[in-house]
C-alpha cells in the first residue's frame, strides 16, 4: 500500500457506539465501497467500538488504524482531538474515557428542562430513542429528536435555534483538558490530532495557542482536508501543518447516510506537499 498523501485514507467518523447511525460492521462497509483504502472509526469519547471495527475491517481486507474522538475543554469551547494508532486494550485510555463521559445522562436532562421552558416536552425522553449508547447521550441525539418531531425542518435549523450558547437546550459540559486527552493518546502508542479545527471560531491568537499549547504536550498531527472545511481551509490547513511541522491527516467526519455532508471516500486528497499521518503510524496499520 503506497503511503503518500494520494492515499484514500478516512480516519474520522462515528458509529452507533457514539453518536452516529450505522454500527461499525456497516461503516466498514460503506467505507471500502466508497473506495477507501485505510479506514479509522474515531467515535466520541469512546473505544468500545474499535474491536468490532478492526474484525468488520480484516474481514473486508481493509487497512485499519484504531481511533477515537476526544472532546477537550480549551479557550471555553469544546475542541475535538482525534487519536488515531493507539492500543485499543490500553486501561488508562479506557479510564480516562470513561471519566470524560461521566455526567452525560444529568447535562441531558438539563438540556431537556430547558427546551421543556420553551414548549417542547419530552426531549430527553425523545432523544433517548436515537442513543446506541446511553453513557454518550449527546446533542446530535436531541437535534435528530427536534427534527423527526417536526420542531426543525433539519439539524443546520436544530444548531441555529436550539442546543448552542445562548439558545434553548444548551448546557455546558466540563470534557477533558488539552493535556489530559493528548497524554492517554500518546502513552497507549498513538498520534494526537487536532481535530477540524476550522471549526472552531478561534482567532489567529487563539487558534496560535491551541497548537502550540497541543505540541507542548505531545500533540503531533492536524486534519487538513475533512468534512467541515470549505475548499478555502484545504489550503489554509495544510499551510499551518508545514508551518507547525505537524503531520496532516484526513476524514469525513460521517455520521450518517442523512445527515452528513460528506459520505467516506469521497473528500478531495491532500496536498502532495504534506506529509500525512499515516506515514508516520504505518507499523500500527491493521492489514
Amino acid at each position: 500500500m503506497n503511503l503518500d498523501a494520494s492515499l484514500n485514507a478516512d480516519l474520522h467518523c462515528h458509529s452507533v457506539v457514539s453518536d452516529g447511525t450505522l454500527t461499525p460492521e456497516a461503516l466498514a462497509a460503506r467505507a471500502q465501497a466508497g473506495g477507501v483504502q485505510l479506514w479509522s472509526l474515531t467515535d466520541h469519547d469512546e473505544i468500545g467500538g474499535q474491536q468490532r471495527a478492526l474484525d468488520a475491517a480484516r474481514a473486508l481486507g481493509l487497512p485499519y488504524l484504531t481511533g477515537t474522538e476526544i472532546s477537550v475543554t480549551f479557550a471555553h469551547r469544546v475542541v475535538h482531538i482525534v487519536g488515531l494508532g493507539f492500543d485499543h486494550t490500553d486501561t488508562a485510555l479506557a479510564d480516562g474515557l470513561r471519566a470524560t463521559r461521566g455526567g452525560r445522562e444529568a447535562r441531558a436532562r438539563e438540556m431537556a428542562a430547558s427546551l421543556s421552558e420553551v414548549g417542547i416536552h419530552g426531549a430527553f425522553e425523545g432523544a433517548l430513542k436515537y442513543v446506541g449508547n446511553p453513557d454518550l447521550i449527546s446533542r446530535t441525539h436531541f437535534a435528530r429528536f427536534l427534527v423527526d418531531a417536526g420542531h426543525c425542518q433539519d439539524v443546520p435549523e436544530v444548531f441555529r435555534r436550539f442546543l448552542t450558547e445562548g439558545k434553548p437546550g444548551f448546557v455546558p459540559h466540563k470534557w477533558a483538558s488539552l493535556k489530559d486527552a493528548v497524554g492517554w493518546i500518546t502513552r497507549a502508542g498513538g498520534m494526537a490530532v487536532i481535530a477540524h479545527p476550522g471549526r472552531y471560531g478561534f482567532t489567529p491568537t487563539e487558534e496560535y495557542a491551541l497548537i502550540t499549547e497541543f505540541i507542548g504536550h505531545g500533540g503531533r498531527g492536524i486534519e487538513v482536508v475533512t468534512g467541515s472545511h470549505t475548499a478555502d481551509e484545504f489550503v489554509t490547513y495544510a499551510d499551518t501543518a508545514q508551518e507547525f511541522n505537524l503531520f496532516a491527516s484526513r476524514g469525513s467526519d460521517f455520521h450518517s447516510p442523512e445527515e452528513s455532508r460528506i459520505d467516506l471516500g469521497a473528500l478531495p486528497p491532500l496536498a502532495a506537499r504534506l506529509t500525512p499521518v499515516w506515514a508516520a503510524l504505518a507499523d500500527r496499520i491493521h492489514r
